[in-house]
């Protein structure tokens, strides 16, 4: 790398939109990348700002324009036709979202490109999130919330969570975090993870193609896993018959891993307790789901992780200290995978 030419820095801030992220104004607000994010991100750093050269855009206002000498991307989506020869110097990607499936299939990533995220950032929000939903599930809150509705005083009482069982399908950041703070408690977390790698909070740990194996054991499902080829359907209705009438299911993972249309029919059917989802396709949910309107089900619209005013703090942090290793020709943190989708 030469040292004395400048490193580019492009950055991709998105307005909103219905369907894309984000998806509304608020969302706006609290993701775009700003200059005094970056001045307060590199305030620690002035070795670094003194060698890099940043561009702050919207959309696709100046992508190409600007992309053409740019050697390091910060967004969250972009258009990945012809990137190569749109942006010949670009040698790295950070995302500021955890989940990459909206660049899906990553076959347009070239020789020497590097794609990193921002897993990790959510974890502490998500963990509280997480313990929130399974408490509130342990509690009927789906069930009273349905009644409230209906204007129904129903008495649904409950005991403490302690003995419990709860499937952690996808133990990373966000599983795990919510795994550390339930597990005091006195829940029993089966975490289902891909190579059977044991998880602080988790008393057993099996492989996703043992997923069989304990769903019938579980109280609680918990879905935390990312959208790839390989989750796609995971919960299907097959699945979903396998669990006792009385359990409880949360998604903060995607959409794709479950079949919404069989858990509504289940939960209609009192042969799920309820359910809370944080994850929909697409978002905002159009006016005429049948998610609005089935019973015993709480919808959060996509918050289950994201914090409110410092997300791009966290991000930038993430960010800032890769840029230090990019600058000094050392290996990423957060690298994707391009086979495994994360």
């Amino acid at each position: 790398m030469n040292k004395n030419k400048k490193i580019k820095i492009h950055i991709k801030n998105n307005h909103w939109a219905p369907g894309s992220f984000p998806s509304d104004a608020e969302g706006e607000k609290n993701f775009t990348i700003t200059k005094k994010h970056l001045d307060k991100a590199l305030k620690k750093f002035p070795e670094i700002r003194e060698k890099v050269e940043i561009f702050i855009d919207w959309d696709e206002d100046n992508f190409k324009t600007s992309m053409s000498n740019s050697d390091i991307l910060l967004a969250w989506n972009f258009s990945t036709k012809n990137l190569k020869k749109i942006a010949p110097n670009l040698k790295w990607i950070h995302l500021i979202s955890a989940g990459v499936e909206h660049l899906f299939p990553l076959d347009w990533m070239f020789d020497g490109l590097v794609l990193t995220n921002s897993s990790g950032v959510h974890a502490k929000n998500a963990g509280e999130y997480g313990l929130m939903s399974i408490l509130m599930l342990q509690r009927h809150m789906t069930k009273i919330i349905t009644n409230q509705r209906d204007k129904k005083f129903v008495s649904l009482f409950s005991n403490p969570i302690k003995g419990k069982t709860v499937v952690l399908v996808g133990t990373g950041s966000l599983g795990s975090s919510m795994a550390k703070l339930l597990a005091p408690l006195g829940v029993n977390i089966i975490g289902v993870n891909k190579r059977g790698r044991m998880v602080d909070g988790c008393s057993k740990i099996v492989t996703i193609d043992k997923i069989d194996s304990v769903l019938a054991d579980a109280d609680f499902l918990y879905l935390a896993v990312p959208g790839t080829p390989e989750t796609k359907n995971l919960i299907n209705r097959e699945r979903l018959d396998k669990l006792k009438s009385s359990c409880g299911i949360v998604n903060i993972g995607r959409q794709s891993v479950m079949d919404y249309d069989a858990l509504c029919e289940k939960l209609k059917n009192n042969e799920i307790a309820g359910a809370i989802l944080d994850v929909f396709t697409p978002e905002p949910i159009e006016k005429n789901s049948k998610l609005w309107n089935t019973p015993n089900l709480i919808i959060t619209p996509h918050v289950s992780s994201d914090e409110l005013g410092n997300y791009i703090e966290l991000t930038l942090n993430i960010f800032v200290k890769n840029l230090k290793l990019f600058l000094e020709n050392s290996e990423l943190n957060n690298k994707v995978d391009k086979k495994l989708g994360y």
